[in-house]
């Protein structure tokens, strides 16, 4: 008998191969050159996807039709100078800015900074003599420019004539800020950060892997399959360059889903094909086996997860866009490399995937069955999580009630969330743009940047002018109104100055008022107020669209999987409920700044507005892929047994273990991104991690279990035409439903043992 089931690595396929569907025939008939084609691709990847972070924006969060992008672009084109977006702050130290040397220092720079091509717009202190340009303590004034193009364009131009002008210029010393300076500076450091993450990440997730595993062989496939998909999607990343702007942040969901899912989509896949190995299979028996039950399951999750992230393709800012055009392709590889490489490389190592067991030398003892099934036999790992499930399910209106109140008592702090809009103080506070920042912030009168500015399009005479800036300077909250600045064409407009912050709540309001004055003229209202006030209505009008999107999608994905009317609603119910501390604890944390010393950060009293909506998608789908695992387990065993508490404590104890491993790892990479220096993608990064430990240690290990034993067997309910369209369309992990009992490994302990000694 050990002659028939042993496995041939490399060889032809035995008898048993016959009978396995046309998907694991194709991906085993060749295996070797499987291989040799993925290997080809993935270095014609690295190939395509090399400079991608070039290439990449580090804005995106403006609405491209909103009223303020439009005013800010008809500005920089008729009036440059009102919209600067690089600073040359002149410090002339203990002589002061108005020295008659400081001041033809400073006019040559203006003048030298004026010829430069792709510069317009120069003006400063000592051409305007506005005060709001010299420091208070007269040491300090600013020459304001703005570079032209677009956002790649105009950082190549700063590259370029950044050295001439930063350092010592005789009697003064130059340093550079303005929005452009902060977003370039923004870019390297999220390169540097990432690079630094994957350092940490990668030699952390091999030695979880080993602990999971045991087996070094095993533990390598996994990261194999992360790696394939990571490259893959920077290649396609760099492609969708071409014909739209992707954020330099979306690189650092690539490298964390691209580990994360490859993790949890190789973990679950190799699990399945050694506990096959186990019963005494050879490896195309195991193989198929797997990719009919494991594999489906894994189709299923990416499916799900991709679905959640491809929502934030409604919203129209890119910065939201890049994180589904990552997402979505990071997922899709994964998922393929998972049901297409992986399946190669099990065929070929056959029973040489529990090789290198290094849990071996702590372990002595076992049976080496045992080692390679993880411990899932008596008074091991899974039979833990099945005494926790049937604890669970015995105290269940506890569970449910104490879990639900504590997950709903985490997210509270975010009923006083604000929003704002990012700005320099993501960087750490040594960036050299972010000293520009704080000095112009903290030392001079005014905004050197502009702050609410009025575009005014239309004929109109000097007193209809005057009139309208008297107007718009009696508002609540306006400290000030300057202009017109005029030009040809009837084009003006106007500076506002609110009082208090840029972009507080009053600014805002100030943004609606000055919307709703009329005028003679067409007037179109911009600057950093206006653009929030901007972003907010657009991720408001849309953002139910991407509820729906996400929900009505994951209801049908999920009733395909269980036929269950009740389980898809206790699904998107019970994954909603895991976010609430991941938002609790942005607030908490990094609007409100605790911790702030700790993790190394600025807090700005806000949140920046699309945050929400990103950490939402994406930790969303990744509860998806953990509820997925479990819920394909307990529907294959409820389908083979027809007994529902039964099978949620098989389906916990066969995927408890699992999903734990993959949480745990997955917030290991997470965290490793969390170490950036910049403040978005360290709270995307923590708080994520969050999510997906709440999800898997807290809903998915008690909430669960608990909720489906209070609603019994109506958890599997549906009406008859929704069964007869499961019953046609659905999928499940078994082939037949209520195939008649078999010996279950969780009741006879001793039937695994005799089936694994009949392995060679």
């Amino acid at each position: 008998m050990a002659e028939v089931k042993k496995s041939a690595p490399g060889g032809g396929a035995p008898a048993q191969r016959a009978g396995s569907g046309g998907w694991t025939r194709f991906v085993t008939a060749r295996p070797r050159l499987t291989l040799l084609v993925a290997l080809v691709l993935t270095a014609l990847a690295v190939l395509a996807g090399g400079g991608v972070a070039d290439r990449m924006g580090s804005g995106g969060w403006e609405d491209p039709a909103a009223e303020s992008t439009y005013a800010t672009e008809a500005l920089a084109r008729q009036f440059p100078g009102s919209q600067p977006n690089l600073i040359l702050l002149v410090d002339a130290g203990a002589a002061g800015a108005d020295a008659p040397a400081v001041a033809a220092q400073a006019r040559k720079l203006a003048e030298r900074l004026d010829s430069e091509p792709g510069v317009d717009g120069v003006g400063s202190y000592w051409s305007t003599g506005s005060p709001a340009l010299r420091s208070e303590d007269g040491r300090k004034a600013v020459i304001a420019a703005r570079i032209a193009g677009e956002e790649k364009d105009a950082a190549a131009v700063l590259d370029r004539i950044a050295p001439a002008y930063r350092g010592t210029h005789g009697p003064v010393e130059v340093s550079l800020g303005g929005g452009l300076a902060v977003r370039h500076e923004m870019q390297t450091v999220i390169q540097e950060d990432l690079l630094r993450a994957e350092l940490i990440a990668l030699p952390l997730t091999l030695v979880l892997l080993v602990m999971v595993f045991g087996s070094a062989v095993a533990a390598l496939l996994p990261l194999g399959v992360g790696i394939v998909a990571i490259l893959g999607t920077n290649a396609v990343l760099r492609g969708i360059t071409e014909f739209t702007d992707v954020s330099v942040f979306a690189q650092n969901l690539t490298t964390a889903l691209g580990l994360g899912l490859a993790i949890d989509y190789a973990l679950f896949v190799v699990r399945r094909y050694r506990e096959e190995l186990a019963t005494g299979a050879d490896a195309y028996t195991a193989v198929r086996t797997t990719l009919r039950t494991a594999g489906r399951t894994v189709l299923f999750s990416a499916l799900t997860v991709a679905v959640s992230l491809a929502a934030m393709l409604v919203f129209p800012q890119y910065f939201l866009r890049s994180f589904a055009y990552a997402g979505i392709a990071v997922v899709l590889l994964a998922a393929t490399a998972a049901l297409t490489l992986l399946p190669a490389a099990l065929v070929l190592l056959g029973d040489r995937v529990n090789a290198l067991d290094l849990r071996r030398l702590l372990r002595r003892g076992r049976a080496s069955g045992r080692k390679a099934d993880g411990g899932e036999g008596d008074g091991g790992e899974g039979a833990g999580w099945g005494r926790a499930a049937a604890l669970v399910m015995r105290r269940a209106p506890v569970f449910a009630v104490l879990t639900t109140a504590g997950l709903v008592l985490l997210g509270l702090p975010f009923l006083g969330v604000r929003f704002g809009t990012a700005d320099d103080r993501q960087l750490p506070a040594t960036a050299s743009s972010r000293v520009v920042q704080d000095q112009l912030r903290d030392g001079f009168p005014g905004d050197p940047g502009g702050g609410i500015t009025v575009l005014a399009e239309g004929a109109a005479t000097p007193a209809q002018y005057a009139d309208y800036r008297e107007r718009i300077a009696g508002l609540d909250g306006v400290a000030r109104a300057d202009g017109p600045v005029t030009a040809g064409g009837g084009r003006a407009y106007f500076t506002v100055v609110p009082d208090g912050e840029a972009v507080g709540p009053d600014a805002q309001r100030t943004v609606t008022e000055l919307r709703a004055e009329p005028a003679p003229f067409d007037t179109s209202v911009t600057g950093q107020a206006a653009v929030l006030v901007d972003s907010k209505d657009a991720l408001a009008e849309r953002l139910p669209w991407a509820a729906a999107v996400i929900v009505l999608v994951t209801l049908l994905l999920v009733f395909l999987l269980t036929g269950s009317v009740l389980i898809p609603v206790q699904a998107v119910v019970l994954n909603a409920l895991s976010l609430t501390a991941m938002f609790g604890a942005v607030v908490w944390v990094f609007q409100d700044g605790h911790l702030a010393g700790f993790l190394g950060f600025t807090p700005t009293g806000d949140i920046e507005t699309t945050l929400p909506v990103l950490m939402f998608c994406v930790a969303f789908g990744l509860s998806m892929d953990y509820g997925v695992f479990l819920l394909s387990r307990v529907k294959e065993e409820y389908d083979r047994t027809g007994e529902h508490e039964h099978s949620v404590r098989f389906g916990l104890r066969h995927t408890g273990g699992l999903i734990t491993a993959a949480a745990v790892i997955l917030a290991v990479v997470m965290v490793a991104i969390g170490t950036s220096r910049v403040t978005n993608t360290k709270m995307l990064g923590l708080g994520v991690a969050l999510a997906v430990l709440m999800d898997a240690m807290v809903v998915r290990s008690l909430l669960v279990p608990a909720v489906m034993k209070l609603t019994g067997r109506l958890t599997w309910w549906a009406p008859g035409p929704l069964r007869r369209f499961h019953d046609r369309f659905g999928i499940s992990e078994s082939d037949a439903h209520n195939p008649g009992p078999t010996p279950d490994v969780e009741e006879v302990p001793e039937k695994r043992r005799e089936m694994t000694s009949l392995r060679p």
